[in-house]
């Protein structure tokens, strides 16, 4: 079983930039990132792929960044220009299957998840 443990959680205001960090216990081929705020389904806002294939929604693209470092196994979010609408908690996400099972925005591709951050956007 692999645990995930996220950090980065923060405040910050309109325009603002945060990075987000997951370390993951072992080796697993795809990850993704997840938010939701209260009242809503949870959302992806970005995968990669074993293949480094990136996936981002419109609502994110050209904002965030997901990256990987390989040495650490872990995954991180970079988000840019932040809006009051990003405003959720944040889950990073893991599968044991190389593509998510081509479900890279959906909570079905994956099989771990972390145990949320809250990032708020003022």
């Amino acid at each position: 079983h692999v645990q995930l443990v996220e950090s980065g959680r923060g405040s910050v205001q309109a325009g603002g930039s945060l990075r987000l960090s997951c370390e993951a216990s072992a080796y697993v081929p795809c990850m993704g990132w997840f938010r939701q705020a209260p009242g809503t389904e949870r959302e992806g806002v970005a995968s990669r792929a074993v293949t480094a294939k990136t996936t981002y929604p419109d609502s994110v693209k050209g904002r965030f960044t997901i990256s990987k470092d390989n040495n650490k196994n872990t995954l991180y979010l970079q988000m840019d220009s932040l809006k009051p609408d990003d405003t959720a908690m944040y889950y990073c996400a893991m599968a044991d299957h190389p593509t998510c099972r081509g479900y890279y925005l959906a909570p079905r591709g994956y099989n771990y998840w972390g145990q949320g951050t809250q990032v708020t956007v003022s």
